[in-house]
């Protein structure tokens, strides 16, 4: 265990309110979970917090829709995405909104410091508008060619293929997603963050390119963004939206609106605010510039533009300490393409869970999958029946179910105590820093491998020793328990290193063991012949086939 305990502060993004949470999003809660986990098993203090992301015009379209107001619709999706988050096992130590008052007030008095430091200026600007629904467009409610590379169907504000940012009114043959008009342009009054302002770019090109170690990708595609010295890159960034808009209003000016991106990033502090009122914590002493606090960001590469750019700049020009890091992931495929309604492949939570499936199965294929880079990671669903029975099943339950019934019959549960001596032991121990290492990386597909290689090491020593042949042998009573207690003292240590990913699993085990909830430094603890173990209960089931197709139909 690291001799330092060290006081971190965990964020996933925050997921829209307007849709439900289906497995591409999943990822990256998993992915943040299992990094959580392991941070708590090391022994260090962890706060891990979330919100829904709650503001802006699709929201309020959508409850117009429903005919809810926005503030029941946002309700009501709240629940349905802890739900799916409390399926899934993502320990959050709280889960808020972004439409919350912690979040107004901090939202405002960011923004009127940023104002204060001169770096907020009203421009009037020609807006895109949709003349039969007779509002303003907001980014994303206008599509079109992008202005750079010429891909069809792009949002308002940055292309999903070329990965520019443009303003809606730069859009080649533009039109309103809301319906289907040609947009006019009306001139209309908006607020500006000045990031091209030299204190910003400064501050940003060291930032990005200096003091933080972003992922190489990342590092690299900031590089783009905020140029070489004396370049001038970076664009003015619109935070401003114009009535009728579902957000918190500017100080001193009516009509105008926080853009959701403001208030957003903000919404994690505000969550962390709440904590901090609801169990004592300083929340002064986590955010303010000189803290020894760390501070991380998991998000996906498709929002690393404004992790990595505007909300930096926000914390840092209003007073607060930045980011340790941001930790970007790639996108979830299935079956080698794009998550598809029409193929079923576009597959909701709550429906993985209403097949019946192990929410631990996809957390463990996940993290088979996943690395510290911006790689896109598939999720194949016959490598998935294959790798959860073959690895889960067939290598790591199977290694307590061939031993643990002969401990418990002919030895009362009570393992053999200097077969903790025993070399494979030492070898699986001897194996924690390597693998605490790889988590703390984020090569959750590199530990698992490892693991596996040990769970492979673990069943060649029983096939070795055959347990089930010794124990015909009434001479050879010591032989059958050190065997047995060799077995399930590596069992015991696998479910240690396979904690942050198989939460559920390790509690199974830690009852059936009767052992204490594992943690990092109980790698050094091994059974004992004072506690024994309890009588062996299936831990997990095999994945079967129809299940799969049971998922897919479901999502048809």
């Amino acid at each position: 265990m690291s001799s330092q305990p060290r006081r971190l502060l965990v964020t996933s993004a925050l997921p829209y309110a307007n849709g439900q949470i289906h497995i591409g999003h999943l990822v990256e809660y998993v992915q943040t979970d299992i990094w959580v986990r392991f941070q708590r098993m090391r022994g260090h203090e962890v706060h891990y917090v979330g919100a829904d992301d709650t503001h802006g015009t699709p929201i309020m379209l959508r409850a117009e829709k429903e005919g809810l107001t926005p503030k029941e619709l946002i309700a009501k999706v709240w629940q349905e995405h802890k739900r799916d988050f409390d399926d899934f096992l993502i320990s959050f130590d709280h889960y808020y909104t972004t439409d919350s008052p912690e979040n107004e007030t901090l939202s405002q008095s960011i923004y009127l410091k940023l104002r204060d430091a001169g770096l907020i200026e009203m421009r009037t600007i020609e807006q895109a508008y949709d003349p039969v629904k007779e509002m303003f467009l907001p980014d994303r409610f206008i599509k079109g060619e992008c202005p750079k590379c010429g891909a069809k169907d792009q949002y308002g504000d940055s292309c999903e293929k070329c990965g520019a940012t443009y303003s809606p009114t730069d859009l080649k043959n533009p039109f309103s997603v809301v319906s289907g008009a040609t947009p006019i342009k009306k001139l209309s009054d908006h607020y500006f963050f000045k990031l091209s302002d030299p204190r910003c770019e400064n501050f940003l090109r060291d930032w990005t390119q200096v003091k933080t170690p972003l992922q190489p990708e990342a590092r690299n595609k900031m590089k783009e963004w905020v140029g070489q010295p004396g370049e001038s890159k970076l664009g003015d960034w619109d935070i401003s939206r114009d009535a009728p808009y579902f957000g918190f209003e500017i100080p001193d000016a009516p009509g105008k609106y926080f853009y959701v991106w403001l208030d957003a990033p903000i919404g994690y502090y505000a969550s962390f605010l709440k904590y901090c009122e609801q169990t004592g914590l300083n929340f002064d002493e986590w955010v303010s510039p000189d803290t020894t606090t760390e501070q991380y960001h998991f998000i996906g590469k498709d929002i690393l533009y404004f992790h990595t750019l505007f909300w930096p700049a926000t914390l840092h020009f209003a007073g607060y300490r930045t980011p340790t890091n941001v930790f970007a992931h790639g996108f979830l495929t299935v079956d080698g393409e794009k998550m598809s309604k029409s193929r079923g492949t576009l597959i909701s939570a709550h429906s993985v869970m209403e097949c019946g499936f192990n929410p631990e199965w996809f957390r463990y294929y996940f993290a088979t999958k996943l690395n510290d880079s911006l790689e896109d990671l598939d999720l194949n669903l016959q490598d998935f029946v294959a790798r959860v029975n073959s690895d889960l099943l067939g290598k790591y339950i199977n290694i307590a179910s061939r031993s643990a019934g002969f401990l418990v019959k002919r030895f009362a549960g009570v393992v053999n105590d200097q077969a903790m001596d025993h070399t494979l032991i030492t070898h699986i121990t001897g194996a924690s820093e390597t693998i605490a290492a790889l988590y703390e990386a984020r090569e959750y597909a590199k530990a698992l491998r490892t693991v596996m290689e040990l769970a492979d090491q673990v069943n060649a020593f029983v096939d070795d020793n055959k347990p089930w042949d010794i124990a015909k042998d009434p001479e050879r009573e010591a032989d059958l328990q050190r065997v047995c207690s060799v077995t399930l003292e590596a069992f015991r240590l696998l479910t240690l290193y396979l904690k942050p990913v198989l939460p559920n699993i390790a509690v199974g085990v830690e009852e059936f063991l009767s052992i204490p909830p594992l943690n990092w430094g109980h790698v050094h603890t091994p059974l004992n012949s004072q506690s024994p173990i309890k009588p062996y209960k299936h831990l997990m089931t095999r994945v079967e086939a129809p299940q799969i197709e049971a998922l897919l139909a479901a999502n048809l």
